[in-house]
C-alpha cells in the first residue's frame, strides 16, 4: 500500500510565512553562504539569522511607512542583498531588483526603473552610498527619491516587526526586463506566482532540502533570484554562491565551488558552459570533482547541442555526466521556468531540416544542411503550453513553426502601469475557440514527439528573399568562422538598403587582432589590416556557404562593445567601435 505524503508547503501563502517556516523548521541550517572572491567563505546566514535580519528591516521600512510603496535594491552580489529583499517581503514593500551602477548607460536604466515604477526609496548599503553619492546628487529621478542604507540597521529591530496581511495574490516584486537595449517593464510577480514556481522546479529537477546548490548568476537576475535564491529557501537546503564578476574571471572557481560543496544544482546561459570549457586548463580539471552534479540547467539564451557535446566531452574526467546536461525555457514574465526535461534523462536533440525551417515547416533531415537542435523538454504541473500562428491567432499543426503561448500559475499579473502593453501580451486568446487567456511569449518554436523546441525570437526573425532566418544561426556560423571572433559577442540583424532587406553583422574580436595606433610601424601595422580583411572574407565565405546569404555590413568591434542583456549587464563595460568593411 502506497503512502500519500501531504505537502507540507501547501498550506503556505507567501515568502515571509515560508521563511517562517524554515526559521522553525531548521533554524541552525546553512541557507546561504557567499564566496567572497569566489574561493574563500565571506559569510553565511541561517534560516533564523536570516528571519531575525528581515524582520529587523521590515521594521524599518514599516516605522517609514513605506507598506505597498516600491523600493529599489541597489547592492552589490552578497548577503545584504537577500536580506534587504526578505526585508521588503516582511515589510509589505514591492522590491525591485537592480545593481549598482558602473557607467552612464547603466544610471540611464536606474532612472527609467525609478520613473516606471514611482520608486519611493533605494534600498542599499552605506559602501555604495558613499561611493556614488556624487552620480546620485547630479541624477535626475535618482536624487529626489529616500537612499536608506540597510546594513547598519540593528537586529533590536526585529521586535517592532509587525505581520503584514498577505495572500498568494499579492504583489512580491516588479522584475524589469529589457531595459539594456529598450524601455524597461516591470514585470508584477506575486507571492502565489513565486511559490508556484518553485514547486514547478523542484518537481521538474527533482530537488529535495539535501541539495545543495551553487552558482553565480546576478540576485538581480530572475535566473538567479528564483532558480537559485528563492529554490534553496523552497526546498530547505543551502545555496553556495558567487560574484558574478568573480566567475567571469575565473570560471574555474565555480566549478571548484561544486566540487568542494558537493553541489547537485547550479546553471548558467550557454555561454557560461563555453567560457568554461575554453578558460579551464587541463592542470585545474584535475583538482576537479564533478560526479555529485546532477542537475546542470542551461537557459537564458539559446542552447547548444554543440556547447553541451563539448562541456561533457571536456569535464568527463571530472566526473560529470552528459545526462546531467538540462537545457530548459523560461522567462520574467512567466516568473521563470516554462518548460524542461526528465531530470533522470540525458538531454534530446533534434535533427531537421535546415531549408524547410527556413519556411516555418519541421520535417526530419534527410539530405541537404540540418539543424541540430536541443529539445526544451515540456511544461510541468498545472501549465499548458501550445504554438500559435501569429498572424492567425489560430494553433499550429505540429510541423509548423509558430509563436510558444502558455498558461498557468507561474505566469505574472502582467506589467507595472502598462494596462495596454499587459492586456496584449498577457490577456491573448484563440481567435477560433476563444480559449485563453495565453501570456504571448513572443518567441518562435514548435512541438516534437510531446517536446518544445525553441527557434527564435519573433522579433529577431531575419527574412531575406522571403525566406526565414534566425539570428543565433548566423551568429553562431560567424563565430566558428575565425579564431579572432569572440564567443558569444556577435549579433545578426536586418538592414534595409534602398528598400530591399540586406544582412548586417557585428562581432567582437580579441585584443591582440585589434590595429594599433602607432602608424611609424607601418609593415605591422599592414599586417594587422590584412588580418582584419581575412575576418572579413571568413566571415563573408562562411555566411554565404551556410545559409546562402550575402552580407551588406560587417562591423568589428572592440571586446566589450556590444549591449548586452540584463543578466550581465551590471558587469560588462563597452569601448566602443573598432573598425567596419
Amino acid at each position: 500500500m502506497k503512502t500519500i505524503v501531504a505537502d507540507p508547503l501547501g498550506k503556505i501563502s507567501s515568502l515571509v510565512e515560508l521563511l517562517q517556516y524554515r526559521a522553525l523548521q531548521h533554524p541552525e541550517r546553512r541557507v546561504y553562504t557567499f564566496l567572497a572572491n569566489g574561493e574563500t567563505e565571506g559569510g553565511h546566514l541561517t534560516y533564523k539569522e536570516l528571519d531575525v535580519r528581515a524582520r529587523a528591516v521590515g521594521a524599518f521600512l514599516q516605522g517609514l511607512n513605506l507598506a505597498g510603496e516600491r523600493a529599489l535594491l541597489i547592492y552589490p552580489a552578497g548577503l545584504d542583498y537577500i536580506i534587504a529583499f526578505m526585508g521588503c517581503l516582511y515589510a509589505g514593500v514591492i522590491a525591485v531588483p537592480a545593481y549598482p551602477p558602473r557607467l552612464n548607460r547603466n544610471l540611464l536604466r536606474l532612472q527609467n526603473i525609478v520613473n516606471d515604477s514611482n520608486a519611493k526609496a533605494v534600498l542599499t548599503t552605506s559602501t555604495i552610498i558613499a561611493k556614488f553619492e556624487h552620480l546620485i546628487e547630479q541624477t535626475p529621478g535618482l536624487s529626489e527619491v529616500e537612499w536608506l542604507m540597510t546594513d547598519e540597521i540593528n537586529t533590536a529591530m526585529a521586535s517592532r516587526w509587525n505581520q503584514p496581511e498577505i495572500t498568494k495574490s499579492t504583489l512580491a516584486f516588479l522584475q524589469y526586463t529589457s531595459g539594456s537595449v529598450g524601455t524597461p517593464k516591470g514585470v508584477m510577480v506575486s507571492h502565489g506566482n513565486v511559490l508556484n514556481n518553485e514547486k514547478f522546479m523542484k518537481t521538474a529537477f527533482e530537488l529535495d532540502e539535501e541539495s545543495t546548490i551553487v552558482g553565480w548568476l546576478p540576485i538581480y537576475h530572475d535566473m538567479g533570484l528564483m532558480g537559485n535564491v528563492f529554490q534553496a529557501l523552497y526546498l530547505g537546503s543551502t545555496y553556495v554562491f558567487m560574484s558574478p564578476v568573480d566567475f567571469l574571471q575565473k570560471p574555474y572557481r565555480w566549478l571548484k565551488a561544486i566540487s568542494d560543496y558537493r553541489g547537485v544544482f547550479g546553471g548558467g546561459p550557454n555561454f557560461a558552459y563555453e567560457l568554461c570549457v575554453n578558460k579551464i586548463t587541463e592542470e585545474q580539471k584535475a583538482t576537479l570533482n564533478l560526479t555529485s552534479w546532477k542537475k546542470a540547467f542551461n537557459g537564458a539564451e539559446p542552447v547548444r547541442y554543440e556547447t553541451i557535446e563539448r562541456f561533457a566531452s571536456a569535464f568527463a574526467s571530472a566526473g560529470f555526466c552528459q545526462e546531467a546536461a538540462y537545457p530548459c525555457y523560461g522567462m520574467a514574465e512567466t516568473t521563470l521556468m516554462i518548460s524542461g526535461g526528465t531530470a533522470s534523462e540525458p538531454p534530446v536533440f533534434g535533427k531537421f531540416s535546415a531549408a524547410e525551417l527556413e519556411k516555418n515547416v519541421v520535417s526530419a533531415s534527410t539530405s541537404g544542411k540540418e539543424s541540430i537542435l536541443v529539445s526544451c523538454g515540456h511544461t510541468w504541473l498545472d501549465h499548458k503550453l501550445i504554438i500559435v500562428n501569429p498572424d492567425e491567432l489560430v494553433q499550429c499543426p505540429d510541423d509548423k513553426v509558430g509563436e510558444i503561448w502558455v498558461s498557468g500559475p507561474s505566469v505574472a499579473q502582467g506589467y507595472w502601469n502598462k494596462p495596454e502593453i499587459t492586456e496584449n501580451t498577457f490577456r491573448a486568446h484563440l481567435s477560433d475557440s476563444g480559449e485563453g487567456p495565453f501570456l504571448r511569449t513572443g518567441d518562435l518554436g514548435f512541438m516534437h514527439d510531446g517536446e518544445l523546441f525553441v527557434t527564435g525570437r519573433l522579433k529577431d526573425l531575419i527574412i531575406i528573399r522571403g525566406a526565414n532566418h534566425y539570428p543565433q544561426d548566423i551568429e553562431l556560423t560567424v563565430e566558428e568562422c575565425h579564431k579572432a571572433i569572440r564567443p558569444g559577442c556577435s549579433a545578426a540583424f536586418s538592414l534595409n538598403v534602398d528598400g530591399e532587406e540586406c544582412l548586417g553583422i557585428v562581432a567582437e574580436i580579441e585584443r591582440k587582432y585589434r590595429p594599433r595606433g602607432d602608424r611609424n610601424q607601418a609593415g605591422h601595422k599592414n599586417g594587422q589590416n590584412n588580418v582584419l580583411e581575412e575576418i572579413y572574407a571568413a566571415i563573408r565565405q562562411a555566411v554565404f556557404l551556410n545559409h546562402e546569404l550575402q552580407v551588406e555590413k560587417i562591423l568589428l568591434l572592440r571586446p566589450g562593445s556590444i549591449p548586452k542583456t540584463s543578466l550581465m549587464d551590471g558587469t560588462l563595460s563597452a569601448e566602443g567601435g573598432l573598425t567596419n568593411g
